[in-house]
Formats: C-alpha cells, sequence, structure tokens
C-alpha cells in the first residue's frame, strides 16, 4: 500500500481523482509473464522428472519388469538447521507409475527407528502436496519433495496415527463344519471351560515428590561420575535418551565362568529415571542368551539389596563377582530340576498308594466271601506296598555341592573409588602393563579434584653414552617419540603412558625408554576433573611443574579446585628394551648433591664473588657440575671447561636449557639489567663518572658541589 499524494487543482490532468488515492494492488493480467516450462519436461515429463531426482539424490533405481514402476530409494535430510526431533535423515521409497503423470506418484517411508504411526502421517502429507499441485504448470517431484522437506516438522508434530491389524482366522475346519458349505449350521460341541488362572495382585508403587526429586539428583550425579569415567574407553556408548549405556566389561575370572559366558566383554547397564527407586538391569552382550538370563536377575536382586551402592560400586562388583553369580545361577537351576524330579516321584508314589489299596480292598472282599462259606486251602495275602513303589535307597542323590557364595566375595566401593572388603577388586579396564619408569608424586594434593590426568608430559631426559640433557616436550599418551643427542647425535626414543590420578593412587604413568635415562620433569599439562559435577575441564588444561599451586574454578558449577605438586618420583620397573650401550672407561662420576627445592631461591639468589649481578647457575658439559660462574669452576676443578648449555635459575632453583636473560618457569629475569645512569637508592650506577650530571650524588664531597644540572 503506497499512498500518492493528489495532484494540484490547476494542472490539466483529466484523470479521475479516485484513481490517484492507491497504487495498483493487483497486476494486469497482460503484465504477467509465466514461468518458462523445458521443452523436454513437455515432452517427456516422466523421464525429465525422475533425472531431476537423480541428480539431486542419486537415489538407488529398479524397474518392475511386469508393470514398468520405477523405484527410487534415497535418503532426505532435513535441511532446517533448528529441526526439533532426533531424526538423521528420512529413508525414502518413491514409486514412480508407468503411466505418471496421469496416475500420481506414491512416497513409502522405511525408517525402522520410527513409529509407524509418525511414517504414516509423512506418507499421507506427501499424498496432500501432490494432489495440491496437480494442476500447476511446472510442477515436478523434485518440487513436491522440497516442499515434504519443508513441512517435514509439521507432520511429525500431528497426532499419531494408529496402525490396528486385524487377522481373520478360518476355524471352520477345527470346529467340524466343511469350509465348502458356507450358511450351514456348526456342530456345537460342548464347551470346555479352561480354568482361571490366579495372578497375584501387584501394586503400583507410588512415589513422592520429595522421593522422586531426591532419586533424580542421585541418578544425575552418579551418571556423571559414571560418564567422565567410562566416556573416554573405546567400547563406550550412551542411548539418545540417556537410559541405556553400554560399557566394557572385564571379569575378573574369565576362566572360571561357563563356556557360554567367558565371551563377555562388554554389558549394557540400564538405569531407569527414576533410580534408584526403580530396579538397576544389566545385559551381558555376545553370550548365551539360557546362561546370561539367570545371571541378570540375580545382578538386579542384588542392585535392590544394596540400594547405597552407586552405578560405579555396582558395575564394579559385577567385573569382580561374575563367576559367583554364574555359579549361583547353575546352583538355582540344579535345585530346580532336583524339586521337579521329587514332584513326579511324588505324583508315582500316589498312584502306588492308590492301586495297593485297591488290591487290599479286593483281596479282603474275597476273603470275607470265602470266609462264609467254607474255609479253602488258598490263603490270598495282599501284595506288599514296597513291591510297587519304586525304591528310593537305588536312586543316588547328587552330592552336596563344595562351594557356596559367601559374604567375602562381595565388594563395597563407594563413587571415590574407596574399597572395602576382603577381596581386592580390580577396576573395569584393564590395568597399564607396569613396565619401563613409573612417574608418580608421592605428596600431590589434591582439594576438590576427582580425577587429574597428564596430557602433555615433557621431560629433561640424559643421553646414555655422552650424559648430555635433552628436552623431551609435548609427550602424548601411548605415542612414541624419536628423537636424537644435541652433542653425539645417538638417537633415543620416549613413550608415555598416562594413568588417572585421584584420592587413592599418586601415579601418573609409565615411560618407556631406549638409550637414554630420565633426569626431572618440564612443565607439563594437566586436565583434572571436578569432584562435585564429575565435569572433566577443557583441554588443554593447565600447566603446572614440580613447587608450583594451581587453582581454578570449573567451567560447569564454578566449584573452586586446587592441586599442588611438591615433588616427582621416578621408578624404574624394568631396564630398557634395546640393546645397551658399551661401557663407559674411567672411573664413575659421583652426583653433586646441592639440596635444592624447587620454588625456593639460591643462595645469594645465585650471585658470586665475580659476577654479583649474575642470579643463576651454570651445570658445565664437561664434567656435568654446577658452579656460579667459569671462574669458580676454574678454582675447584683441575680441567679446562666446557661450554655451559643448562642453568639453574637463582629465583626458583628449577633447571632448565640455557637462556639469556630469564627464567622458563618463573619468568624473572637472571641478570641486572644495565641502569640509566643514576644512584637509584644504591642499586644504580655507584661510579661517578658514569654517572648522569643530574643525579646530586655526582658532586657531593666536592669543591664544586654545588654545580647542579638544573
Amino acid at each position: 500500500m503506497i499512498p500518492i499524494r493528489p495532484k494540484p487543482s490547476g494542472s490539466g490532468s483529466g484523470a479521475d481523482d479516485s484513481n490517484n488515492k492507491q497504487a495498483v494492488h493487483t497486476p494486469s493480467p497482460s503484465r504477467i509473464a509465466s514461468k518458462p516450462v523445458p521443452e523436454r519436461q513437455l515432452r517427456s515429463p516422466r523421464e525429465y522428472q525422475i533425472d531431476q531426482l537423480k541428480r539431486r539424490f542419486s537415489p538407488k533405481e529398479t524397474v518392475d519388469p511386469s508393470t514398468g514402476e520405477t523405484s527410487l530409494v534415497f535418503s532426505l535430510k532435513p535441511s532446517d538447521p533448528d529441526f526439533p526431533y532426533d531424526l538423521e535423515k528420512l529413508e525414502c521409497d518413491l514409486r514412480i507409475p508407468a503411466e505418471y503423470p496421469r496416475k500420481l506418484a506414491r512416497l513409502l517411508v522405511r525408517n525402522k527407528d520410527i513409529p509407524r504411526g509418525f511414517a504414516v502421517n509423512i506418507e499421507r502429507g506427501w499424498d496432500r502436496l501432490v494432489e495440491e499441485r496437480k494442476g500447476l504448470k511446472g510442477g515436478t517431484l523434485l518440487t513436491v519433495m522440497n516442499a515434504l522437506d519443508r513441512g517435514l516438522e509439521g507432520f511429525l508434530s500431528e497426532e499419531k496415527e494408529t496402525v490396528k491389524i486385524t487377522v481373520f482366522k478360518d476355524t471352520r475346519h477345527v470346529e467340524g463344519q466343511p469350509q465348502d458349505v458356507i450358511g450351514k449350521e456348526a456342530i456345537k460341541q460342548p464347551e470346555v471351560v479352561k480354568p482361571v488362572v490366579q495372578r497375584p495382585y501387584i501394586p503400583l508403587e507410588i512415589f513422592t515428590r520429595d522421593q522422586i526429586a531426591e532419586a533424580k539428583a542421585r541418578r544425575a550425579q552418579e551418571v556423571r561420575q559414571l560418564e567422565a569415567r567410562m566416556s573416554r574407553l573405546p567400547l563406550y556408548h550412551k542411548s539418545s535418551d540417556g537410559v541405556i549405556y553400554t560399557l566394557p566389561l572385564d571379569p575378573k575370572r574369565r576362566s572360571s565362568l561357563p563356556s557360554g559366558l567367558q565371551s563377555v566383554h562388554s554389558v549394557q547397564l540400564v538405569i531407569p529415571l527414576l533410580y534408584p527407586l526403580q530396579p538397576l538391569r544389566v545385559l551381558l552382550n555376545d553370550v548365551d542368551a539360557n546362561e546370561a538370563e539367570a545371571v541378570e536377575e540375580l545382578f538386579t536382586q542384588k542392585a535392590v539389596e544394596q540400594k547405597q551402592m552407586s552405578l560405579t560400586s555396582h558395575l564394579n562388583y559385577l567385573a569382580t563377582n561374575l563367576h559367583a553369580l554364574a555359579r549361583q545361577a547353575t546352583q538355582m537351576k540344579m535345585e530346580e530340576v532336583k524339586a521337579a524330579a521329587e514332584q513326579v516321584k511324588k505324583e508315582e508314589e500316589g498312584k502306588g498308594k492308590k492301586k495297593a489299596d485297591e488290591e487290599a480292598k479286593e483281596a479282603e472282599h474275597v476273603a470275607s466271601v470265602a470266609g462264609d462259606g467254607e474255609r479253602g486251602h488258598v490263603h490270598v495275602i495282599p501284595r506288599p506296598l514296597e513291591w510297587t513303589l519304586v525304591n528310593a535307597d537305588g536312586s543316588s542323590e547328587s552330592d552336596s555341592e563344595s562351594e557356596t557364595d559367601s559374604d567375602q566375595d562381595y565388594e563395597f566401593i563407594d563413587g571415590e573409588g574407596n574399597t572395602s572388603g576382603p577381596t581386592p577388586g580390580t577396576t573395569l579396564p584393564t590395568a597399564t602393563p607396569e613396565r619401563g619408569t613409573a612417574i608418580s608424586f608421592p605428596s600431590i594434593e589434591l582439594h576438590g579434584i576427582e580425577l587429574l590426568q597428564v596430557t602433555l608430559l615433557s621431560l629433561s631426559i640424559k643421553c646414555n653414552r655422552c650424559k648430555t640433557l635433552n628436552d623431551v616436550t609435548n609427550l602424548k599418551s601411548d605415542v612414541e617419540k624419536l628423537s636424537s643427542c644435541k652433542k653425539c647425535a645417538t638417537s633415543f626414543s620416549v613413550r608415555f603412558r598416562a594413568e588417572l590420578m585421584h584420592a587413592n593412587s599418586t601415579r601418573a604413568g609409565f615411560i618407556d625408554l631406549s638409550g637414554c635415562t630420565i633426569a626431572d620433569m618440564l612443565p607439563s599439562s594437566f586436565i583434572p576433573t571436578c569432584g562435585r559435577c564429575s565435569t572433566q575441564y577443557p583441554s588443554p588444561g593447565f600447566v603446572s611443574v614440580r613447587g608450583e599451586t594451581t587453582t581454578n574454578v570449573c567451567r560447569e558449577c564454578h566449584a573452586r579446585f586446587t592441586f599442588k605438586i611438591p615433588d616427582v618420583k621416578f621408578l624404574t620397573y624394568s631396564t630398557a628394551s634395546s640393546a645397551s650401550l658399551p661401557p663407559t672407561t674411567g672411573p664413575k662420576r659421583r652426583d653433586q648433591k646441592l639440596g635444592l627445592h624447587a620454588g625456593e631461591p639460591l643462595p645469594e639468589k645465585g650471585a658470586c664473588a665475580h659476577y654479583k649481578r649474575s642470579y643463576r647457575w651454570f651445570r658445565f658439559s664437561c664434567c656435568n657440575k654446577v658452579y656460579p660462574c667459569d671462574k669458580c669452576h676454574q678454582a675447584s676443578e683441575d680441567h679446562v671447561d666446557e661450554w655451559a648449555n643448562r642453568m639453574i635459575c637463582g629465583w626458583c632453583s628449577r633447571e632448565q636449557n640455557y637462556r639469556v636473560e630469564s627464567c622458563a618457569f618463573c619468568g624473572r629475569s637472571v641478570v641486572r639489567q644495565r641502569t640509566g645512569g643514576f644512584w637509584e637508592g644504591g642499586k644504580g650506577t655507584r661510579d661517578k663518572v658514569l654517572m648522569r650530571k643530574g643525579d646530586r650524588r655526582k658532586y657531593r664531597n666536592k669543591k664544586d658541589g654545588n654545580k647542579v644540572n638544573k
């Protein structure tokens, strides 16, 4: 609507004023140009539209030779970036008849992960779109498919169509009526009244709002702990609704399991939405279903009895005591078979007693008849009961089981990994092989941290041939790093295998070395896991080193956490796998004990009598000893000094590669900077020749002391 100003009254225009009040709303039909239609579409619309679909979706094409109908099977991914449903793609089967476009095309939805009622809604929506565009010029199957993509959310939001399947079964041959006779009355037979099985009434459990809220809070916390510990494992998988978790399982005594359960490597943990108010269940994967069903039922009973245990504790109990559950299930099956045999034996005994009673009554009747007349010489003796009964002594009963489940096999593990019970359990993933050199932090302090892991390890290693120190940085877990010595060019390799650290484990992992040994740990990257919400800190984490304290907050719950590494220990479990180097000649050098502590300054901050502005010590490569300067080395040693390629900071006592000005750890300057020619409280220039004229101390105690550059 665009308003137009009226023309002035003096104008010579003869047009009507009513036409000048408003713009034309509807254009003239003569000015409308129709969209051009390709000539090929007019000549053969079916082939043209099929080619369009082939170029757009690359479908799988099949043709029915009897009817000529073409089937195009393809996947339609929703183009809406805000599509609200969990539908990755729509599996479509488009049926195009040979008489198209006289006969309309049909769409069949082949998705098995959606209910059939929603698939029927989508198919009916396709039919409506085809009917709407039936008479339009230029409407193709591709345009209908695009319209289906745009309206897919609306079709899925409709009420689900209920599909009811009714089976009509001909039972006239069972009732005695011939099938070829219609309308003839069937012969009525007496109805057999089936006994009604009285099932016990199980009342529905009703929970209060407080119980439901408490259960949801506990479930959320334990699920976060489970995901934090298991999400990095290869067999881990979580369902879309968050109820079923597929987790790896490594039984403690796999060889003691039945043959049908020894192939188990993973388990499906079913966590109800109202856990622990509703029972926890497990499903063993890749096992015999008959043997696994009894074990799963026993685990559910144990879980109901021990509701105070966490999800991780239940999973650890299953990994540790799976063999005990299997043995108990086998015993229960044997008891059921034994009870069934006893029931059959009782029924046979009842039949034998009944027959013996009948024979005894018959014998009494014959004796009474004979007694009324003359007493005969033949006496009828009743048949003994033992002759008709099953000999119970002849049947051998199975010996009692030598082993029974005991409470000692039960292991309780709380949510933080603390175990209780005489039987030590193993964790679910296979433990890291204990070989190489173990790195640990014996006095590590963890506050508000559940797990701590070293993601990028940096080490200072010593060459086995020339004893030169080299730096190896950014070692990732299970990734071997090859390098060579910077002095003698001897090759060496380093591999780091990380482990998780927590309140009961201070070991960070193992280091496999070849051609070198470990000297010290350099600044490395750590990733903590929050102790309150079990959320892992995002990568790359924090860079820390021995003697430093790191404090930060969780990105999820904003809880404060702190960790401190006072010292680092290296323990050799086994020697290197590589061939040993030839032994060096000469006496063994004694290690120089400096008594330094990381984070504390050196004596006199590393300065000596020769260089008072140098705040560092040097490690000379000729003898691998530490001295403040070259003159101190010459005064203590009887050999010519070589260039020092390592130094120790005078402010933080940390050894590192040689740097010109500042420390790589604390960042402070290791040399006093040249002053600007002023006194500066005694820390600047004291030479009055080099002192600036503007400094009052330059001419003090002189005859011309009043000469000051103003």
